[in-house]
């Protein structure tokens, strides 16, 4: 599975990184960063999901 994250629509409400700290980061103007785009962990997937599921902006999306 892979994350990506779409800065431009990206606010930088920390949903993310709040539901998913293995996968999600914040950069030094609280927006979101991707830790590894490519995840393969159960948990990592949950935490993308629940991530992406919570983003206001739906400024995240996962592909395969």
């Amino acid at each position: 599975m892979r994350v990506v994250v779409n800065l431009e629509v990206c606010n930088g409400h920390g949903r993310c990184y709040v539901l998913g700290p293995d996968v999600f980061a914040s950069d030094d103007f609280g927006h979101c960063e991707i830790l590894s785009k490519e995840i393969t962990d159960p948990e990592h997937v949950r935490q993308a999901q629940l991530g992406a599921e919570n983003c206001p902006e739906r400024a995240i999306s996962i592909e395969g």
